[in-house]
């Protein structure tokens, strides 16, 4: 055992010995630019999971950089907007413009997309451009639009009626352009769970179809009748869908009321439906939805994975050197590569992640620890920096006199935190008062005083910069909040001493900031910020899926606008002409929908579309207002209605929350991932990690350093300069959160396939058969 230890401990001090001879020959590390260029595109594109095959020559990574930055990114996203927003000042239009300002507009946004397109071209091969479907799809977007706007010009200037049905198209940019490829995976990882989704839906209709039949048989020949006094159940395509929209539970109990009022028996009838379609089927969906969207976006991920392993690999390839039988990258290279690939981070933490990766200090990273880098960038790290106050600093002796030191250890204690939390509680009952009353009005002003007085109280015991730090997130809400509602009150109290006092505006906005107040107990309890920070960790993947919902919505408006504009008129809510109580529309008399005044749920632009379908998402009342379109077009507009139902309902609802589930499981267990252990381990090694001690103390977030800060400086300068800890934003990208959520079923021993292979995997691929590491290094 004596000897092995020996042994190693020579070889170290060898490999230490050639690292030094090494780097005495200044001439060996240095690196070409261009490699170092392309190495540092590599490396971004594993830390942002971008999956592009890009061309390899100097002028190629120029474009590549520039494709990539964060200007034109931005540009790009400004005219999908613009193209998007069309909708609004197109026919039918919230504020209507000329036909030739929209489709100049949209020219515009077209051309900008052409130019995006070709910028793209630029830097991948020729063919993997022309084999990529998003890039194809793009191409007849754009032609196909132009083809449309043309068409749709010449026939309304000869007088003809004209659709623009391109305008359904439009989402398609927000697609498949290469910004967008978290909607893409979404998309896909949809289209991949619809086979399976496909079966229990077939069954699921077919049992639908069944009970309509036997509910046809049961109820046709009675000669019932609804309270609208129509026959009731005596169409089999109405008892279908009368069923269907049972299964959301949207007209229960009154689709079942005329047989139950007959006999109580009828209602067994009903209920077996209930819980064979509504408790057992839909249960069953999100089980399929959540197992298989989990295993296809697990794969998604697994595709992830390879691909920023064999960029690392690539990059590894462009700045090893060879020390004996293996290859490693000095920390000269490394330094390099890591203020090109992230400038924004500062020298410390530069330094911080250095010494994680070399964590044996030798000087150099092999493959694996390389390899990491990608991770490791990913990786929110808060760096604080202690300092003094300025009080203290002015005025030493009354700072740290015996009252100022009483004072600090009050506002510090505990109780301090309760007194004002049983404040808000008070608080929040004079809220819920009438405001007429003198003793509410003035009791607004003491909450208020007492709560500058302890904003004030904790300025002057913890540092301004640290109570303000950008993760104080509750110490500026906080203050807002009061400062806000404070010029809000002193406003309203003006006015009302004027006489001339008659709106209700700023008034309103003073009790919406005061019952905002009540948010900040939130804080006080620590499952409740768990919980939060949760959600907020959750927040960019949520945001993806939202997205998602958009687009779909986008589409079915649009449509629904062709479809259904100007059948249904909203004439105001205290119109006095006798159309608006049917909707101008006399199809509606005596209909359900205009009963319960619906008539403002219309397809007459674009807002309105938007919150019909919001509506519809709910399901509550969405059989009302589906046979509300139905009266006034035609029975088969039921048609819309269900599609939109099963899409966006059964579909994305369904998918969305087995992602959040699988999410929440993950971050509310508060694992540590594996790299976040490795970079939380050395801040403890370092003696970095007392900012736990400080939640709002005298640590100052540090965003950027001198870079001869800690360039050259031993552990205990470090020590005593800054503290570092994991933010509790943990992930600076959706994938890096995706992958921690699969880390532990992910084999990192997997073998990394190529970029063609990485590029025709199918979902079903799941662990692959590839050539070994050292077949293809």
């Amino acid at each position: 055992m004596l000897a092995a230890v020996e042994d190693r401990d020579k070889t170290e001090e060898n490999v230490s010995e050639k690292i030094h001879r090494l780097q005495s020959n200044s001439s060996q590390l240095m690196v070409d630019d261009e490699q170092l260029q392309l190495a540092a595109a590599y490396v971004s594109d594993a830390q942002y999971n971008r999956n592009i095959q890009f061309e390899t020559s100097p002028q190629a990574i120029r474009f590549y950089k520039l494709y990539n930055h964060w200007s034109t990114q931005g540009i790009t996203y400004f005219f999908i907007l613009v193209d998007l927003f069309l909708a609004l000042f197109e026919d039918p239009a919230v504020y209507l413009l000329p036909v030739w300002v929209t489709s100049v507009v949209e020219f515009i946004c077209l051309l900008m997309f052409t130019l995006r397109l070709f910028h793209f071209s630029k830097i991948t091969p020729t063919k993997v451009f022309w084999r990529d479907a998003k890039n194809i799809c793009v191409i007849v977007s754009i032609l196909l639009t132009l083809m449309d706007m043309i068409v749709y010009l010449t026939l309304r200037e000869t007088g003809y009626f004209a659709v623009r049905w391109s305008r359904v198209l439009r989402p398609l940019f927000c697609v498949n352009f290469t910004e967008s490829r978290q909607l893409r995976r979404a998309f896909r990882n949809i289209r991949n769970t619809l086979p399976e989704i496909t079966y229990v839906f077939v069954l699921f209709m077919f049992s639908v179809a069944v009970f309509s039949l036997m509910a046809l048989k049961l109820f046709a020949k009675r000669k019932l009748s609804t309270v609208e006094g129509a026959l009731y159940f005596s169409n089999y395509l109405d008892i279908f869908f009368d069923l269907y929209v049972l299964v959301t539970t949207a007209n229960s109990p009154d689709v079942m009321m005329p047989a139950y009022e007959v006999s109580w028996a009828y209602s067994i009838f009903f209920v077996i439906f209930i819980i064979v379609n509504t408790y057992v089927f839909m249960s069953l969906f999100l089980a399929v939805v959540y197992n298989d969207y989990k295993k296809h976006l697990k794969n998604e991920v697994r595709k992830l994975v390879y691909m920023k392993h064999r960029k690392m690999i690539e990059a590894f390839n462009l700045l090893k050197i060879t020390y004996g039988t293996e290859f490693i990258v000095p920390d000269s290279r490394w330094r390099q590569l890591v203020k090109l690939v992230a400038p924004e981070i500062p020298s410390s933490q530069r330094e911080l992640l250095w010494r994680v990766s070399d964590d044996e200090q030798k000087g150099f990273v092999g493959r694996e620890s390389f390899i990491r880098l990608a991770d490791l960038l990913n990786i929110q790290v808060v760096q604080m920096k202690e300092r003094t106050h300025p009080l203290e600093k002015c005025m030493p002796n009354m700072y740290n006199c015996t009252v100022s030191q009483f004072i600090q250890r009050i506002v510090k204690h505990q109780g301090f935190r309760y007194t004002y939390d049983v404040i808000i509680v008070i608080n929040a009952i004079f809220i819920g008062g009438d405001e007429t009353n003198p003793l509410i009005s003035k009791a607004e002003w003491v909450f208020l005083t007492l709560y500058l007085i302890e904003i004030l109280l904790k300025l002057f015991v913890y540092e301004p910069r640290a109570f303000f730090a950008k993760s104080q997130f509750w110490n500026w809400f906080d203050s807002l909040i009061i400062v806000a509602a404070l010029m809000g009150t002193i406003v309203n109290a003006a006015l009302k001493s004027s006489g001339g006092y008659s709106s209700q505006q700023v008034l309103d906005i003073v009790f919406i900031l005061r019952v905002l107040r009540l948010i900040r107990i939130i804080d006080s309890f620590q499952r409740f910020r768990v919980l939060l920070n949760t959600l907020v960790n959750l927040i960019p993947t949520m945001l993806t899926y939202a997205g998602l919902v958009v687009v779909v919505y986008y589409i079915f408006a649009i449509i629904g606008m062709e479809a259904f504009k100007g059948r249904i008129q909203f004439y105001g809510a205290n119109s006095s002409d006798p159309a608006a109580k049917y909707c101008g529309n006399p199809a509606l008399k005596g209909s359900q929908f205009a009963a319960l005044r619906y008539c403002r749920n219309n397809f007459n632009n674009i807002v309105s579309a938007f919150i019909l379908l919001i509506e519809l998402t709910v399901v509550n009342q969405w059989h009302v207002l589906a046979a509300g379109f139905v009266k006034v077009t035609h029975l088969t507009a039921r048609i819309f209605f269900v599609i939109f139902h099963i899409m966006v309902v059964i579909i994305l609802i369904n998918i969305f929350i087995a992602f959040v589930l699988e999410a929440f499981f993950v971050e509310h267990s508060l694992a540590r991932s594996a790299v976040e252990t490795a970079v939380e381990k050395k801040i403890q090694e370092l003696g970095m990690g007392d900012c736990v001690d400080y939640p709002a103390g005298n640590l100052v977030e540090v965003m950027e350093t001198n870079e001869n800060d800690l360039g050259n400086t031993n552990d205990t300068d470090l020590k005593s300069k800054l503290r570092f800890k994991i933010a509790s934003i943990r992930y600076k990208t959706v994938d890096a959160l995706l992958q921690h959520m699969f880390e532990e079923e992910l084999n990192p021993e997997d073998e990394i396939p190529t970029f063609e292979e990485i590029d025709n995997l199918s979902p079903d691929d799941y662990v692959p058969k590839q050539p070994t590491f050292d077949s293809i290094a």
